[in-house]
């Protein structure tokens, strides 16, 4: 490719709002330019490393026996409702209606879709398992797309999808897909950390998440040195102190009465540290939700937090924090709300952590202005309808599985895997004829890679201070070549080197702009190998070869320049 030719132009600078390494190389190289707000035209070198990403995930996937399909972005909203997730996600669900007035929806993601082919496919056991795989366009209506590729509310993914009789096969395909990833992640050189994480909208049972150690990284990931225990926070645990039950001391398991204490202004657990002259781990506290019909009371340690999901997946239902005006409306009396003695004007269901359920005697709010009582305990003075684990697991907390100090890293998900299950088998009729002859719902098992998200990782991972550098595997040519100077024998040897190297291997700098900006761009886009005539190199002996990578350099005779920069690209 000339770059005289070529649809994409480089910058010396970034734009200032450019906040990950990633995004501003993308810019800079001239890779993708915005034409909305998460909504991104990728331009021819981008294009070619995204083509070859997508040919190492389908060489994979076919490794383990998957079937490419393709299924539709636009899809009819009764689809969604029969899996009971129209009503259930939110605007980044992106509906219209057609021009025959019928509901429609841009998919964010396919499950429907692929369950709807699978009930029309699959009949008996004979049939599964099945694994199929698409690459197709997404579309998330996300309402704060940043980080250029990173998060999008266009992009490309690979999803792939799986079939099984029993939760037993799933098991067994689900570790042969992990394998698959990991086999991507190697060929694309990026080294990703498999973490635990929230099934989230897709629901089902299990999820894995395949995270990029990056400090500007969106996910905060709790990690175990110890042990390689890692998760993501969303739904990561701990032992002990760190999630669990406070330590009672002998003195603290006699039983106390309950007593007023006077506490004005001590809306927050620090000020009432102060005024009670008490540690946090000896206060309760109490914070409101509500589920859009009900009102829910999480209770907890208060030197702890609530961890939004873990509470939404021990409810099994959303939650949102309530906002002044609500609370005002309900008559909560705000920084001394408490679970003995209650009055509210709405159904309320307490839900208790574990810290709080195995505590000892603890300081919570009295529902009265400026009061608190002391020697409060679960069990005695108030019961949860829920009880179990939604503490914030945060850094200096216990592993649970071995016992080491938690620490926590930044990351960003490159991909996902799920352990759906029935979840939408069940609801919508997808099933098959098992030995027997009864009908059973279908095991299913959802694997997603996100490739634009993937490119922008493999940036983040690979660039210097001067630019981007292309893994092998991935770039959009093996090499750059450019003539230095003005000297009309490097410019026709150069010439040459580019018909004998191939159009589809060389980006070729013929433009009429100096050397050093020749050299700064070719390091800014970062092919693996740089090749340079000048009338120097001539008289050194032929085309001066310098790796992206190493930064090494050597003289090379032309008629030897092809098989040596090949070699040296494929390093």
């Amino acid at each position: 490719m000339r770059m005289s030719q070529m649809m994409a132009r480089t910058q010396r600078q970034a734009p200032a709002e450019a906040e990950l390494p990633s995004h501003r190389l993308i810019l800079r190289a001239g890779l993708a330019r915005q034409l909305a707000a998460g909504i991104y035209t990728l331009t021819p070198l981008a294009l070619r490393a995204v083509r070859q990403i997508e040919r190492i995930a389908r060489e994979e996937m076919e490794r383990i026996d998957g079937q490419e399909v393709l299924l539709p972005v636009v899809q009819p909203a009764e689809l969604w409702r029969e899996s009971s997730r129209y009503d259930a996600i939110g605007n980044e669900l992106a509906r219209f209606d057609d021009a025959g007035g019928r509901a429609m929806v841009l998919a964010m993601t396919h499950e429907e879709a692929v369950t709807d082919l699978a009930r029309s496919v699959i009949t008996s056991y004979r049939q599964l398992p099945q694994l199929v795989f698409q690459i197709q366009t997404k579309f998330r209506d996300e309402p704060r797309p940043r980080g250029g590729l990173v998060r999008l509310r266009e992009f490309l993914m690979k999803d792939g999808y799986s079939f099984h009789t029993s939760q037993a096969d799933l098991d067994a395909l689900y570790e042969r897909v992990v394998a698959a990833y990991l086999a991507i992640f190697e060929r694309v050189g990026l080294p990703v950390l498999v973490v635990a994480s929230d099934t989230g909208i897709m629901g089902g049972y299990e999820a894995h998440e395949f995270m990029l150690l990056a400090d500007g990284g969106e996910d905060t990931l709790i990690v175990c040195p110890t042990c390689g225990y890692a998760a993501n926070q969303e739904i990561a645990v701990a032992a002990g102190d760190a999630s669990g039950a406070a330590t009672e001391h002998a003195a603290e398991r006699e039983e106390q009465p309950l007593r007023r204490l006077h506490t004005p202004g001590a809306t927050t657990i620090a000020a009432l540290c102060d005024a009670a002259q008490c540690a946090a781990n000896q206060t309760l506290k109490a914070v409101f939700y509500t589920t859009g019909e009900r009102l829910v009371l999480a209770l907890i340690r208060g030197d702890l937090a609530v961890n939004e999901i873990k509470l939404r997946n021990l409810l099994g239902v959303e939650v949102r924090s309530l906002s002044p005006e609500e609370s005002a409306a309900h008559r909560l009396v705000t920084g001394y709300a408490g679970p003995v003695g209650l009055r509210v004007n709405a159904p309320v269901t307490v839900v208790a952590d574990s810290s709080v359920v195995g505590a000892a005697h603890l300081i919570a709010g009295a529902n009265e202005m400026d009061y608190h009582l002391a020697g409060v305990r679960y069990g005695r003075d108030f019961t949860a309808e829920f009880t179990g684990d939604f503490a914030q697991v945060t850094a200096g907390s216990v592993c649970a599985t071995c016992g080491g100090i938690l620490e926590t890293r930044r990351g960003i998900e490159a991909g996902n895997t799920f352990k759906l299950g029935a979840e939408y088998s069940a609801t919508m009729g997808a099933t098959f004829r098992d030995e027997g002859g009864a009908s059973q719902p279908i095991v299913m098992g959802c694997y997603g890679l996100g490739i634009t998200r993937l490119l922008a990782c493999v940036l983040e991972q690979h660039h210097d201070d001067a630019g981007i550098i292309w893994p092998s595997t991935i770039a959009p040519y093996a090499y750059s070549l450019l003539a230095a100077g003005n000297d009309g024998a490097a410019r026709e040897a150069a010439e040459a080197l580019y018909v004998v190297l191939g159009a589809e291997w060389t980006l070729y700098d013929d433009r009429e702009v100096s050397a050093g900006v020749k050299f700064n761009d070719a390091d800014l886009l970062g092919m693996p190998v740089r090749i340079t005539v000048s009338a120097r190199s001539l008289a050194a002996g032929g085309a001066e070869l310098r790796v992206r990578r190493s930064g090494e350099t050597r003289i090379v005779p032309l008629a030897d320049v092809p098989q040596v920069a090949r070699a040296l690209a494929e390093a």
